[in-house]
């Protein structure tokens, strides 16, 4: 049995479409004792994105971009977030939208792309899914500051660092971003592999 086979939704309330969807549905879920429960959940929805790790393997370097998170921030995180590139894919193909993303926050126009998965980040609450990226980059990729889109409220710094450097950066905090620690984790394993 599938599960919308499973799923039988009674309502779909929007509470506020004011920055992205916030939607309170009430459902029924076919348990796994073989009863219906009525359930109410509320999901945001701000669209799927992209996420991509830029690496330059003779180097052993990666970019990172640091800017100011207001969420992390009222969850008592006062610092800029340390993070990948990233962004919305805006109804584009995820690897156009990654391109642009790291373009427009980096300043380096890059080539080709590689998917290496895709991951749901907070399930419980929020539709968003993410498509991983990584791809290789030099300096000589870089064609202007970077830095972000002003009218987006975006002001970036980009960093580059040392692989083992941005793994030290998870093992003590510096790094918290979700997504930022599974790229890092992943070029680790499997990018900068001794």
């Amino acid at each position: 049995m599938s599960i919308s086979e499973r799923v039988r939704i009674h309502d779909v309330t929007l509470l506020s479409d004011n920055w992205y969807i916030l939607k309170k549905s009430r459902f029924s879920f076919l348990r796994s004792d073989g009863r219906w429960q009525e359930q109410t959940r509320e999901t945001y929805d701000r669209g799927n994105g992209a996420v991509i790790l830029l690496f330059d393997p003779a180097r052993r370097t990666i970019l990172l971009v640091r800017q100011f998170r207001f969420p992390a921030f009222v969850n008592g995180y006062d610092d800029l977030l340390i993070e990948a590139p990233a962004g919305l894919l805006d109804a584009r193909d995820p690897a156009e939208a990654i391109r642009a993303e790291v373009a427009e926050e980096t300043g380096f126009a890059i080539g080709a792309v590689r998917q290496v998965f895709e991951a749901y980040m907070s399930p419980g609450s929020v539709t968003e899914k993410l498509y991983f990226f990584v791809a290789e980059y030099a300096p000589k990729d870089r064609v202007s500051a970077g830095g972000g889109s002003a009218a987006e409220g975006e002001d970036i710094d980009v960093l580059e660092v040392d692989i083992d450097e941005a793994l030290a950066m998870v093992d003590d905090g510096r790094i918290c971003d979700g997504k930022t620690i599974m790229l890092v984790q992943h070029a680790a394993l499997t990018l900068f592999r001794d």
